[in-house]
């Protein structure tokens, strides 16, 4: 064996630390996450097993089951709770300072909608909340200049809805304002509600975006507010009382509401806290098959504590009301990202998909759920965040 001399035995052990610091590059991770053992439920690829999540440079790596969790270099047990993709809620209300995109990421949703907070006139206040935010807020402008600055009255002056202001608006800040928000309850817009459209319409149609429409007690019936609509346009708060909502004096229903579906017309259900909905409607509605496009929350700083609270206990509404727990899912992540052009590419696990994902828990006892009357019912399931992944990373 040949020694070596002074000169090579010192050029070898200066080399050593860097052998050793490139050491551990040859033993990394084959995953950054993997998300073990859970119920995965992907409406979007019709997934629906126990499964493990795999996650490595932000995206999604694998489904299967049996990963080794010495193939991670993080991992989260989710054994006996549901795997989902980021949550999607299309209607929300995060201008209000009691209630954060934090506190909404949190609780799983990965990416939202503030449906109307703020108008042309100060948009620009909701607009630093979505570019400040740890997970992704995109805005419908209110058509009514100060949207609920003023107070839930906004289009009782129609002079309010101001399309040219509304239109510089958008096209100023087309990347974050995907969308108008016209609501058009007696309350908000006494006999403008069509009128109030007509102007959304006139700011939407050519910047080619949605409108959404917040019904319920409004002057017009409802088959005259959905002739105004098109192709992609939400009508929320589908399941509010008469008068005006979807159905019939007997209760069924109404064929217009049918054929705009057919048309392209979506429905969401906007919980929210006043006014919106009932038990009563819901059954009847789900009886005759007519089911939300969308699940959103309508949460607002108050629904924190009352009758919201989150989208996963909204969630759980749907599951008292009789609906399958992939079909509530699919409501608030693949139907939600149809429903929302910029969103498109989330609300699913597919691989190579940006890897936002919700671990939800069903805990079981007695929970009270109530609709916006007061109403109470009582279910034995209710579904908790338990962690949240954005962009491949533990936030929650």
């Amino acid at each position: 064996m040949k020694l070596l001399n002074r000169r090579e035995l010192l050029r070898a052990s200066a080399a050593a630390p860097l052998l050793l610091a490139r050491t551990p590059r040859l033993f990394a991770a084959e995953y950054d996450l993997v998300i073990r053992g859970g119920r995965v439920i992907d409406p979007a690829q019709r997934i629906d097993r126990v499964a493990d999540v795999a996650i490595r440079a932000g995206k999604i790596a694998a489904i299967r089951p049996n990963i080794s969790p010495s193939a991670a270099g993080e991992v989260i047990e989710a054994g006996g709770k549901l795997v989902t993709p980021g949550l999607i809620d299309i209607h929300s209300h995060v201008a209000d300072k009691e209630l954060t995109p934090a506190q909404c990421l949190s609780t799983g949703v990965t990416s939202l909608v503030d449906g109307g907070s703020r108008g042309a006139e100060n948009v620009d206040e909701i607009l630093k909340t979505a570019q400040s935010a740890p997970n992704r807020v995109r805005i419908l402008l209110n058509i009514s200049g100060r949207g609920l600055a003023d107070g839930a009255t906004e289009l009782l002056d129609i002079e309010k809805a101001n399309v040219a202001a509304a239109r510089r608006a958008v096209e100023r800040s087309h990347d974050w304002i995907i969308g108008i928000k016209a609501r058009l309850s007696r309350s908000a817009a006494a006999d403008h509600d069509l009128e109030a459209v007509r102007r959304a319409r006139q700011v939407a149609d050519p910047l080619k975006i949605p409108i959404m429409v917040h019904i319920g007690d409004t002057a017009s019936p409802l088959p005259d507010i959905l002739a105004l609509l098109r192709p992609g346009d939400i009508v929320t708060h589908m399941y509010a009382p008469p008068p005006h909502g979807i159905m019939d004096d007997s209760g069924k229903v109404l064929p217009k509401i049918l054929e705009a579906r057919k048309r392209g017309i979506l429905f969401d259900f906007g919980n929210g806290r006043t006014a919106h909905w009932t038990w009563e409607v819901a059954d009847r509605a789900m009886q005759q098959g007519f089911l939300p496009d969308t699940i959103s929350s309508d949460i607002a700083g108050a629904g924190l504590m009352d009758q919201v609270i989150n989208l996963p206990n909204v969630m759980s509404k749907f599951l008292l009301l009789g609906m399958p727990i992939d079909q509530v899912v699919a409501r608030v992540t693949a139907n939600a990202a149809r429903a929302v052009p910029e969103y498109k590419s989330f609300g699913t696990l597919r691989t190579g998909a940006i890897a936002d994902v919700a671990v939800l828990e069903f805990r079981e006892g007695d929970f009270d759920f109530a609709d916006n009357y007061k109403g109470q019912r009582t279910g034995h399931r209710r579904l908790f965040p338990y962690a949240v992944v954005m962009g491949g990373k533990r936030v929650s």
